[in-house]
């Protein structure tokens, strides 16, 4: 049954060829299976689907101990290298025709070339689930609720020891069209349950699904251009019919997003699509409202967090252009578009856009292929580009589109660092900044208190031996989670309670040290025992609901202090915060990834940007024993561009990326050194490989295997082995073949392996 033929890439096909050419009986297809293998599987077209069966169609087919599995056929032949008594057929075709477009199949193709990746894999990444899984093409449409009459005039005071019913009736109330089972859901409880109460009474009825592609009628004020905006406008509007990369570097509040809807107007002018991608799921409800708010026509949005059937809805209402404008995530980059116009990549530096584990692809780097083979341009939009970016508008690749000045002629806030060498400290802030944040609130302003670290605490430890509390199956400390009284480890997931004695001594002395999000609230909370405090982590925030709903208390002014991580940085408007005040940052300063130091002054200037937005100055305190560290100069002085030029100088000088190219081969195993002696065979084996080209001047530097620097994780022992070129062609010449030894290797049955090309994370 399986095709042992190399590289199914290198075949007829490798283009990405989608063809509809008759078949012939007996022929057979060749199968892209979803598992961790590089190759494809060969099976017989039976007589009644000779006719039917396309390339990039699903199929049905048997597949080893499992009963069933659904495939996509790659190609047909008419041979095999599999006897002919062991091949099985085809049972069933699920699609009249591809499933993919003639750019998308490219684009996959491309993929899996690029990431060495299986391609069964790298397909079924860019469907929803539910066609995984083989439910018919076209989706269901989703039931909608609304109030009857009979409910729109129920006493809600009857409802005050039911708080389900209460919620589903307000939730419906509000929304008089009619509720979607995706919007009942995200109540959580029984809702099902609840509903058919509700239904029973004759309070709420089944009603047609609400028109949401008919014209709105958009209620935003358009604001006057400033000149850098209105230059952006006119040099991306004349190359909506070719593909060109555009950075679009702008300070925080610089009207950024500005630009990106008056060029969606253009393209809906067309009659076209529009992409955007942003970083994460809590960024999509500021955008659609804003979005919603300035364009009369239907916007589907693709995430993570979107139940199986609303994202096959969605991914269908784009596929058939629908859906004008797609807003999602990075695996959005794999929506089907019947007519792209543009493609945007909002906060394109943010590291969320590479996918760490699976099919490891860069979202941002697969829609600058996609935006190439639409010929349609691409939007890179930051404050603090990504060095590869800023690398590829030095050689000319990009163009530069600079916005220096923040909307409405406020200024960017000024930025202190607070040495806790120096000033007095109070549980672990300095009272400086405990000042600063009690002027604020008398002012009526909010502050945003920024640590990059949830839980109460990092370390609980014993006063008399000095145990520390760590997670046995990672090389890490537990973090005590006070609001559930529980450790935690935030790389496995372990929980533990928290014990009355020193496992070590017996001794009763426990105690937290260190700083959280939750530690920081509850100080906050004693000093400022009246004020309206919000924190935002991924503790509080378990869905899009509850970070909408948190968004909605700051952005309404009823939030005093907002707490919170990285959640907090990403592009949020907070027009009435005034004061940020950042802490824990040492921990940044020193990373072993070579890239730390730049994530770090991306996420400071970032959260920075959050502070004076509108009126009012804003300001900016770090708490740091290192004030003197190069990193803050630049972020004193707002200089990305002086700590960029720098960077850059010192990645050539190093020879690493964006001058010279990675591969990180990963291995982990349940035994301690299983994982170092397979990298150490597969290190030799492709030695042994470039020893045999015939051209053995090439510049592939094959590092040694060493342990990751968390070595222990989730109770497998990881070990990394590093390849690296100055020419990426010669980084990826010889990886199809090792990767092919590799795969069939006795060696590699004790270990689970992987690929990562041009990791971002070496971690």
């Amino acid at each position: 049954m399986l095709d042992q033929r190399v590289n199914p890439l290198t075949r007829s096909t490798a283009a990405g060829v989608l063809d509809s050419r008759a078949m012939k009986s007996g022929a057979i297809a060749q199968v892209m299976i979803p598992i961790p293998l590089r190759r494809v599987y060969d099976f017989i077209v039976p007589d009644e689907h000779v006719s039917s069966v396309r390339i990039g169609a699903r199929v049905r087919v048997p597949f080893g101990r499992r009963q069933q599995v659904t495939g996509i056929v790659y190609d047909f032949s008419q041979d095999s290298d599999v006897p002919a008594n062991r091949l099985r057929s085809i049972e069933a075709v699920l699609d009249a025709g591809p499933v993919f477009d003639e750019t998308l199949w490219q684009l996959l193709c491309w993929a899996a070339d690029y990431y060495h990746h299986p391609i069964g894999e790298v397909m079924y990444t860019a469907l929803p689930a539910r066609l995984r899984s083989g439910a018919p093409l076209i989706p269901k449409q989703a039931e909608y609720f609304a109030l009857t009459e009979a409910g729109r005039d129920t006493d809600t005071t009857q409802f005050q020891r039911a708080p389900l019913q209460k919620q589903l009736m307000a939730l419906l109330g509000a929304q008089p069209s009619g509720v979607s089972t995706e919007q009942l859901a995200a109540v959580g409880g029984s809702w099902r349950r609840t509903l058919a109460a509700l239904r029973k009474r004759g309070w709420i009825e089944t009603v047609a699904s609400p028109v949401t592609e008919t014209v709105r009628t958009p209620t935003a004020t358009m604001h006057t251009l400033s000149d850098d905006q209105s230059h952006a406008c006119n040099q991306i509007r004349g190359a909506l019919d070719q593909f060109k990369v555009f950075c679009l570097y702008g300070v925080t509040g610089s009207g950024k997003t500005e630009v990106y809807m008056r060029v969606i107007e253009t393209v809906l002018a067309q009659n076209k699509q529009a992409l955007v991608l942003v970083p994460e799921i809590g960024l999509t409800p500021q955008l659609i409202a804003r979005f919603e708010q300035r364009f009369a026509c239907p916007i589907t949005v693709l995430h993570s967090q979107m139940s199986d059937a609303a994202r096959h809805r969605a991914w269908w209402q784009a596929s058939e252009a629908h859906a004008k404008i797609v807003l999602g995530t990075r695996s959005a980059v794999f929506v089907p578009l019947q007519s792209p116009g543009v493609i945007i990549i909002d906060e394109e530096h943010d590291p969320s856009y590479k996918q760490q584990d699976g099919f490891r692809y860069h979202a941002r780097d697969l829609a600058l292929y996609r935006a190439r083979l639409h010929n349609v341009p691409v939007i890179l939009g930051s404050a603090t580009p990504s060095l590869e970016t800023l690398a590829n508008v030095d050689r000319g690749r990009y163009t530069l589109l600079r916005l220096p000045l923040r909307v409405g002629g406020s200024a960017l806030p000024q930025i202190e660092m607070v040495d806790t060498n120096s000033v007095p400290m109070q549980e672990g802030i300095a009272r400086s900044l405990l000042d600063a944040v009690r002027s604020n609130l008398v002012r009526g302003e909010q502050s945003l208190i920024f640590i990059n670290r949830r839980g109460f605490a990092p370390i609980l430890h014993c006063l008399d031996c000095g145990w520390q509390a760590e997670c046995g199956r990672c090389d890490a400390r537990l973090i005590y989670h006070q609001a559930s009284g529980d450790l935690r480890c935030h790389h496995c997931g372990t929980r533990r309670p928290v014990p009355s004695h020193c496992e070590k001594c017996q001794s009763d002395r426990l105690r937290p040290m260190g700083a959280g999000t939750q530690r920081v609230e509850s100080i906050l909370r004693e000093h400022f025992s009246d004020a309206r405090i919000v924190r935002i982590d991924r503790d509080t925030t378990r869905s899009k609901e509850h970070l909408g709903a948190h968004l909605e208390t700051i952005n309404s002014g009823a939030a005093d202090i907002l707490i919170g991580t990285q959640l907090l940085a990403k592009g949020h408007h907070f027009p009435k915060v005034t004061l940020v005040v950042v802490l824990n940052v040492d921990q940044s300063l020193f990373g072993i990834d070579f890239r730390s130091e730049e994530m770090l002054v991306q996420q400071l200037l970032q959260v920075a940007g959050r502070a004076g937005r509108e009126q009012h100055a804003g300001k900016v305190f770090i708490q740091t024993a290192f004030p003197k560290h190069p990193v803050f100069a630049a972020l004193q002085n707002h200089d990305y561009d002086r700590f960029a030029k720098e960077a850059l100088m010192q990645r050539e000088a190093a020879g690493f990326p964006p001058y010279h190219y990675f591969a990180l081969l990963r291995a982990e195993a349940t035994r301690p050194g299983d994982a170092l002696s397979f990298l150490g065979w597969a290190r030799n084996m492709l030695r042994q490989t470039l020893q045999r080209k015939e051209n053995s001047n090439h510049s592939l530097q094959i590092g040694d295997p060493v342990p990751a620097p968390m070595e222990k994780r989730a109770g497998r022992y990881r070990a990394h082995l590093l390849l690296h070129a100055a020419q990426r062609r010669e980084l990826h010449a010889p990886l199809q073949p090792w990767l092919m030894k590799l795969e069939g290797a006795p060696q590699a049955r004790r270990v689970r392996w992987s690929l990562d090309i041009d990791p971002t994370e070496m971690l």
